[in-house]
């Protein structure tokens, strides 16, 4: 059993030292390495950097901190060029005096009118020993920030273990990162603080666009997001998307791209990759979205004629006629670096855009009922669908309307009772938290239900869908209308049966890209983000297991709430939930727990799985054939070993757990701060112990990397293409004695393709499919972090386990959907299920739409 006690400051660098025997000097030289990375039409820093280095072991009494070493300089600048990146590696040297000890942090001041970004830094002396540190980070002008940049070495200490000429330094930094929450934050603000979200309406536009406040009330609680400082509202004359999707004539995508928003230097997307995001928007607009905006100017075009027509979309050449248009518009609109980086990455790659796959192999599988089951457990959304616990499924609004005799006919030869023992019987259930909006919803051409959606569990582990249940606010408070659709394969029954089916998907699709993508990652990750970097030192072991999976998401949210989620944004003009997308998303934020995003929570939650102290995972599938499931388990055991695995070096007591003060104030405002809205709840845990904290941390690295990469990389394959999972609807319906049920008699498939969204709708959607199923081609995937992300010999070894762990899993998956027994692998489209397939190999490190690869964070 290792000792408890603090290793002394010699001691505890000693791990970030490969040495030969040392021996007694009068003097020793300091040779440094600094490896910067080079923005396009920026010059590097050269000797207008000034480098100073701190002791870890020796103490200056006279300012409290480690002695300080003399200036040096950066020069003999060397260029490479990798991978279209270009790097400057400069070279320091210092003579030292013996006792200055050992170096454990340095100062870097920036004299250059540009900022630069510090990837890395090796500090070398005494017979080539080494110190590393991993900075990645941006080092601005000392003009603008007034303080010089500090970094910290690899080694990883507790609070009460820090050295003592850092414990200083380490608590000085944090007290600069949470600043006073105040004022207009500028870009070279390093300063983490919270806000509402009470930036996504423009009420200067007219009250149409005015949007309540998320978060800080009971009616609207929701997590809390990075403070800008800025103003809530603008009144600039700059083009916002509302503008386009009003007047399409106005111009393209690219110039509604506003990404002027402020997120701390740290958190920003590489200039390389938010160049590719812009290009990978402007490529997929120019194929997809101007012919359709300049369709909606000729008469009677608002409509797909055909499944042919919307297939043709995709096969179309046109946008390489159109791009260079696009590219002179958007010149003007970017600044230079990122649009020589745009430049850049489209020449490197000039895009093709596949079939989706929900179509490549069998244009009409999307029709089966087989394969509408299949994506309730294989595709974009699997998260949602639970067994049915009680029938007829009981709601806010009392029972449903579905009857024994709607199922029992499809249910093989059980009864209700028989199906219902052997949990056999499952609900997708879009009800309850929709009937209270669609009288606002129901407006200017959208018409959606509330639905239930019942499936019958085969003997062949697919699920067969047995009754849709589609539901609207009755004349009377708290009465309904509803009607219940049985499958038929068929004549009038059937065609109607599909509209039905497509009504379902159009609610499961606003569910997920509301809920299961953006609330239930996106925004509740980034209170995390926040409180890890005020509360928890850059030296804290914690802090460095996170930080990968971290990485883009505060930027990518920001970038959220001025393109996607805000008054005109993308998913309002998509979605069938509209104006009042936003708010749905707040009333569901009312259920969220943390705890329950575990996996295997969920699946006991849900009833998909239950419980068994034999399983590694503490539970057991109710069937094997879930993809989902039985990746996900995989997954998450994988993880919290590594996290067990982790933490047992640092934390040999739970005593470690509640004496370490960075944690629990961590812990505190996450919940009293971050999460404030859910602070009173009682099933956030006590952070008391180390299978708390192993939990805790374990839940967080699965949502911030397996489950949003299950929830997004797959939306090209199945969303893209409209009449597999149409975002909005725009006709009920029809009855009997109807004149629309005349229209629909007289063409079914007409009657379908009518009521899909308008074609500009339509292939918007489809661009926001194929922007975010894009991989980065500097993409960072589970199992993957830069040489020397640590200096613990004991960490690093269980690391390289934890990726041996993922190689097995990716050979298991792989042995899965070749195995055609498990029918819900594949499909009747003949996807194979590779949404939690690792992609250790590197595979797609090119980037692009590969449907595989799990990155360490939410960086799309």
């Amino acid at each position: 059993m290792e000792s408890h006690k603090p290793r002394s400051g010699i001691q505890a660098c000693m791990g970030t030292i490969h040495s030969k025997p040392t021996h007694s000097i009068r003097k020793y030289v300091i040779r440094g390495k600094f490896v910067v990375l080079q923005s396009r039409g920026k010059s590097g820093p050269g000797k207008s950097a000034s480098i100073q280095i701190y002791s870890s072991t020796v103490l200056d009494p006279s300012t409290g901190r480690g002695k300080l070493s003399k200036k040096a300089y950066l020069k003999y600048g060397k260029s490479k060029k990798h991978s279209g990146t270009k790097t400057i590696t400069y070279q320091i040297k210092l003579r030292m005096d013996p006792e200055f000890g050992i170096p454990g942090a340095f100062v870097i001041v920036n004299q250059h009118k540009h900022e630069f970004f510090l990837e890395t830094a090796t500090l070398e002396f005494l017979d080539n020993q080494i110190i590393h540190f991993d900075c990645r980070s941006w080092v601005y002008p000392i003009q603008k920030t007034k303080s010089e940049r500090l970094f910290f070495s690899n080694t990883s200490y507790l609070p009460n273990q820090t050295p003592s000429p850092l414990e200083e330094l380490r608590k000085s930094e944090l007290i600069s990162l949470r600043g006073d929450g105040t004022g207009e934050r500028n870009e070279w603000d390093r300063i983490y603080d919270y806000d509402y979200y009470n930036d996504l309406g423009r009420p200067d536009k007219g009250p149409k666009h005015t949007r309540p406040i998320l978060g800080g009330s009971e009616k609207h609680p929701y997590p809390r997001r990075g403070r800008t400082g800025h103003s809530p509202s603008s009144t600039d004359v700059q083009l916002h998307l509302s503008d386009l999707w009003e007047d399409p004539s106005r111009g393209c995508p690219p110039e509604a791209f506003n990404f002027d928003v402020y997120v701390p230097p740290d958190e920003r997307l590489s200039p390389k990759k938010l160049a590719e995001f812009i290009s990978n928007s402007v490529q997929a607009s120019a194929h997809f979205l101007i012919p359709e905006a300049k369709s909606l100017f000729k008469q009677d075009s608002n409509t797909f004629k055909s499944f042919d027509e919307i297939r043709d979309i995709f096969t179309s050449k046109r946008n390489q006629v159109i791009r260079g248009k696009v590219t002179e518009k958007l010149k003007k609109l970017v600044p230079a670096g990122i649009f020589e980086e745009i430049i850049h990455a489209s020449k490197e790659d000039s895009k093709n855009f596949p079939l989706p796959q929900i179509i490549a192999e069998n244009q009409l599988a999307w029709r089966d009922d087989e394969e509408f089951g299949h994506q309730m457990l294989a595709g974009i959304n699997p998260t949602r669908i639970r067994c049915l616990q009680r029938f007829p499924p009981e709601g806010k609004h009392g029972q449903s309307t579905i009857k024994v005799s709607d199922i029992e006919p499809n249910l093989d030869g059980l009864n209700i009772f028989q199906a219902m023992y052997q949990w056999r019987i499952f609900i997708l259930d879009h009800h309850d938290y929709l009937m209270p909006f669609l009288d606002k919803i129901n407006t200017k051409g959208v018409c959606a239900y509330a639905s239930r959606t019942l499936f019958f569990l085969r003997n062949d582990a697919t699920l067969k869908p047995v009754a849709i249940e589609l539901s609207l606010p009755g004349p009377l408070k708290d009465k309904e209308i509803s009607r219940v659709f049985r499958p038929a394969s068929e004549g009038t029954e059937a065609a109607l049966w599909q509209l039905a089916k497509a009504h379902v998907a159009a609610n499961d699709s606003a569910y997920h890209q509301l809920i299961s993508h953006w609330l239930h990652t996106h925004a509740v990750v980034e209170p995390f983000i926040i409180a890890t970097r005020r509360q928890l030192s850059v030296m804290h072991p914690i802090h460095r297991l996170l930080d990968p999976h971290f990485k883009d998401t505060m930027h990518v949210n920001a970038l959220a709430r001025k393109i996607l989620i805000n008054s005109g944004g993308i998913l309002e003009k998509t979605l069938f939930t509209g104006e009042i997308s936003m708010e749905l998303s707040a009333e569901l934020y009312k259920e969220w727990r943390f705890d329950e995003q575990a996996l295997p929570a969920d699946l006991l939650k849900r009833r998909l799985a239950l419980e068994d102290p034999d399983s590694p995972t503490g539970v057991q599938l109710l069937f094997e054939d879930y993809p989902y499931g039985a990746d996900g388990l995989d997954i998450w055991h994988a993880i919290k070993t590594w996290v067990t695995d982790y933490c047992s070096v640092f934390y040999k007591d739970d005593n470690l757990v509640r004496s370490d003060i960075e944690i629990q104030g961590w812990w505190l405002e996450i919940k009293n701060v971050g999460h404030t809205d859910k602070q009173s709840e009682t099933w956030w845990y006590e952070m008391t112990t180390v299978s708390n904290l192993i939990e805790a941390l374990t839940t967080l690295i699965w949502i911030t990397s397996a489950f949003h990469a299950s929830l997004n990389f797959g939306q090209y394959a199945y969303a893209s293409y409209p009449p597999n999972r149409p975002m909005l609807c725009r006709k009920f319906i029809p009855k009997e004695g109807e004149k629309e049920y005349a229209e629909f008699l007289m063409d079914p498939d007409k009657y379908y393709l009518n009521m899909l969204p308008e074609r500009f709708q339509t292939t918007l959607g489809i661009v926001l499919t194929e922007v975010l199923s894009q991989h980065s081609s500097d993409e960072v995937y589970l199992g993957q972090r830069p040489l020397q992300w640590i200096d613990n010999k004991e960490v690093q070894q269980r690391f390289e386990k934890f990726n041996e762990d993922l190689k097995e899993i990716e050979n298991k998956i792989s042995e899965r959907n070749a195995n055609p027994m498990f029918r819900n692998r594949r499909g009747n489209a003949k996807i194979p299920y590779n949404l939690l397939h690792p992609d250790t190999s590197n595979s797609g490190s090119k980037g692009g739409i590969t449907g595989k690869g799990i990155p360490n964070s939410i960086s799309i």
